[in-house]
C-alpha cells in the first residue's frame, strides 16, 4: 500500500495531538520553585535586611516585644495546618496584588527617607500579602488571610507613637496602683508618675506602664479569638477585652509592689520578686481571658453555646487523597501578575542600595560647646547630660544649661541630630515629662512676638504648664527642621521625608526651656519670663542649627 507524504505526517502527529497534556514532573517543578524558593527569599532579603534585622533586635532588646519571635512560627504552623487547602487552590493570580505591592514600594520610600523603621516593616508585610494574591489569586485569603494579618503583631510601633502610649499608660498605671493601695489601706500619694509612699517613692517607669503585658496578650487574644468556636462577635469581645485586662492587672500589679515595699522596703520593688510579680500577672492576665472565653461559650441559645473542650479549636489538615496535589502547586507556568510582582520587586531591590547609602549633605555649623553664656542679660551655667541618657536620646551635640538674670532662672536644652535616620530622631518632652513625676496640667500651641509688643514675627512654640506637688513650671518647646520651625511631631517626619528627596538632608533639633513658677508668682510670669529669653537668644540658635 502506497502511503503519501501528507498521510505519514498525519499518523505521526495525529497521536501527539490526541493525547492529553501532562503537567511537569515534580522532579523538575519550572519556573514555579525558581521564582518562590530562590529568587523571592534573595530579593525578599537585598530589599528588608535592614528592617528585619532592626525588628529581630527589638525583639531581643524590649521586653515588650519579646513575643514577636513566635509570631512567624505561629503563622507557619496555621499555614501548615491548612497546607491542602492551599495546595487546592487553581494558581491563575490576581493583578489586585500589583497595587498592593506598589503601596509597598511607597511606603519603603517613605520609612527609608522619614526615617521610620515601622513603615519598612509594614512594607514588608503589605510585600508578602501581593505577593501571595499575584501567585494564588484571592482565593489564598481564605485559608492563608489569618495567618497573613496575625504577622503584624510581631511589628513594633514606631517611637514617637511608642512613647506617647507609654507615657499615657504610665500615668494611668499609677492611679490604679495607687487605688489598690489606699484600697487595702496604705497611705500613698501620686504625683505624676511617680507613687509616695511617705519615706520611700516608687516610680512607674516605662518597664511598668503595662505595655510588656498588653502587646503579648493583644497577640495572644487574637490567636484565642480566630480559634474560638463562636459566632464573630464573641470573637471580636475576646479580643477587646485584652486591653482592659491588661491595664487594671497592671495597676494590681504595682498596687502590689507598694504593699511589699511598705513592708519589706525598697528591695522588693527590684530583681528576682519584681519579675516573678510580672510573670504572675500576665499568667493571670491569660487566665481571665480564659475566663472571659468561657463565660461568652455560654451565652446564647443551646446551639450558639460551646462545650468547654471544644472552646479553642486548632485546624486540622483535611487530605485530599490525590498524591500529587503537591507537585500540582509548583507545576505549570508562572502567572502573569507574578512574573510582574517579582519584576517590580527586582527594581527596588536594584534601588534599595542607593536608598540605604544615600549620603547626605551635612550643614556647616557651630558646635554646641561654643554656645555663649552670655546673652544679653542672661549669664548660663551648662550643665553635663548623664550617660544614660546620652545613650537613650543618640543625639550628636547637645546643650543643657540654666540661664539666669536678676534672680530669674531659664533651664535651655537643645538637641541636635545631624542626620535623623531610622531610629535616631528627637524626643518629644510631652513623653518623657511623666518620667520625672511631673503631671502636665495644659499643652497648648501659642506664638511668641520675637520683638516685644509686635505681631510680625511670631515663634510658634508648644506651651507645656506641669506640675509636680506644690512645684509648678512652664515649658516651651519647638523642633527645628532646616528653615522650619514646626511644634507638630508628626509634621517633623513628614519634613524629614520631604526634605531627603529634594535638599539630601535629614538634620534638626529639639529645643525646649522651662521656667519655675515661684511661690507669690502665677504661670504669666513664667510666661514673661520665657518669652524674654526665647528673644534674647533665638538669632544666636542659627549658627548652632543652622536653617
Amino acid at each position: 500500500m502506497n502511503l503519501s507524504g501528507s498521510d505519514v505526517a498525519s499518523k505521526i502527529v495525529q497521536p501527539l495531538l490526541s493525547k492529553p497534556a501532562r503537567l511537569p514532573s515534580a522532579t523538575w517543578p519550572g519556573t514555579w520553585i525558581i521564582a518562590n524558593g530562590l529568587c523571592l527569599p534573595l530579593l525578599l532579603g537585598l530589599v528588608y535586611f535592614d528592617a528585619l534585622s532592626e525588628m529581630v533586635r527589638v525583639w531581643s532588646e524590649d521586653e515588650n516585644y519579646g513575643h514577636g519571635f513566635f509570631v512567624p512560627f505561629i503563622s507557619l504552623f496555621l499555614l501548615w495546618m491548612k497546607r491542602d487547602q492551599i495546595i487546592s487552590i487553581e494558581r491563575r493570580g490576581s493583578w489586585w496584588g500589583l497595587p498592593i505591592m506598589l503601596l509597598a514600594i511607597g511606603l519603603y520610600g517613605l520609612g527609608e527617607f522619614g526615617t521610620v523603621y515601622a513603615l519598612l516593616q509594614l512594607s514588608f508585610w503589605l510585600m508578602l500579602v501581593g505577593l501571595a494574591l499575584s501567585a494564588f489569586g484571592r482565593d489564598i485569603l481564605r485559608p492563608a488571610g489569618f495567618p497573613l494579618l496575625y504577622l503584624l503583631t510581631m511589628i513594633p510601633l514606631p517611637q514617637f507613637l511608642f512613647q506617647g502610649l507609654s507615657g499615657q499608660l504610665q500615668l494611668l498605671s499609677s492611679a490604679l496602683g495607687v487605688g489598690c493601695l489606699q484600697l487595702v489601706g496604705v497611705t500613698a500619694f501620686r504625683e505624676g508618675n511617680v507613687i509616695d509612699l511617705g519615706p520611700i517613692q516608687l516610680q512607674v517607669v516605662e518597664a511598668c506602664s503595662g505595655l510588656r503585658y498588653l502587646f503579648p496578650l493583644m497577640s495572644l487574644a487574637l490567636l484565642c479569638a480566630y480559634l474560638f468556636h463562636a459566632p464573630l462577635w464573641k470573637r471580636f469581645t475576646v479580643f477587646l477585652c485584652s486591653m482592659p485586662i491588661a491595664i487594671l492587672l497592671n495597676g494590681l500589679r504595682i498596687g502590689v509592689v507598694g504593699v511589699l515595699v511598705d513592708i519589706f522596703g525598697a528591695g522588693a520593688a527590684e530583681g528576682f520578686l519584681h519579675l516573678f510579680e510580672g510573670w504572675v500577672i500576665f499568667l493571670m492576665s491569660l487566665a481571665v481571658l480564659l475566663g472571659v472565653m468561657w463565660g461568652l461559650s455560654r451565652i446564647g441559645t443551646s446551639a450558639e453555646r460551646t462545650a468547654w473542650s471544644n472552646l479553642v479549636l486548632i485546624p486540622s489538615p483535611q487530605r485530599s487523597g490525590r498524591p500529587d496535589d503537591r507537585a500540582a502547586l509548583f507545576a505549570g507556568a508562572m502567572p502573569a501578575p507574578l512574573l510582574c510582582g517579582v519584576g517590580l520587586l527586582a527594581i527596588t531591590a536594584m534601588a534599595s542600595p542607593y536608598l540605604m547609602s544615600r549620603e547626605e549633605q551635612a550643614p556647616i555649623r557651630e558646635p554646641l560647646l561654643g554656645f555663649p553664656l552670655q546673652v544679653e542679660r542672661w549669664q548660663g551655667t551648662v550643665f553635663p547630660l548623664e550617660r544614660e541618657y546620652i545613650d537613650a536620646l543618640r543625639f550628636d551635640d547637645y546643650l543643657l544649661a540654666d540661664y539666669r538674670a536678676g534672680g530669674e532662672s531659664v533651664n535651655f536644652y537643645v538637641a541636635y541630630y545631624q542626620s535623623q535616620r531610622k531610629g535616631q530622631s528627637a524626643h518629644s518632652p510631652r513623653t518623657c515629662i511623666p518620667g520625672g513625676g511631673w503631671e502636665i496640667t495644659s499643652l497648648q500651641t501659642v506664638a511668641v512676638p520675637m520683638m516685644e509688643g509686635s505681631s510680625q514675627s511670631l515663634l510658634p512654640v508648644n506651651r507645656v504648664a506641669i506640675q509636680k506637688g506644690d512645684a509648678k513650671q512652664v515649658v516651651y518647646y519647638w523642633f527645628k527642621q532646616r528653615d522650619r520651625l514646626l511644634t507638630n511631631e508628626y509634621l517633623v517626619k513628614v519634613y524629614l521625608f520631604w526634605d531627603a528627596v529634594t535638599k539630601g538632608r535629614t538634620d534638626g533639633a529639639l529645643i525646649r526651656l522651662a521656667a519655675a513658677v515661684r511661690p507669690g508668682q502665677d504661670e504669666h510670669d513664667a510666661d514673661g519670663l520665657l518669652q524674654d529669653f526665647v528673644r534674647a537668644v533665638q538669632p544666636a540658635i542659627t549658627r548652632y542649627v543652622p536653617d
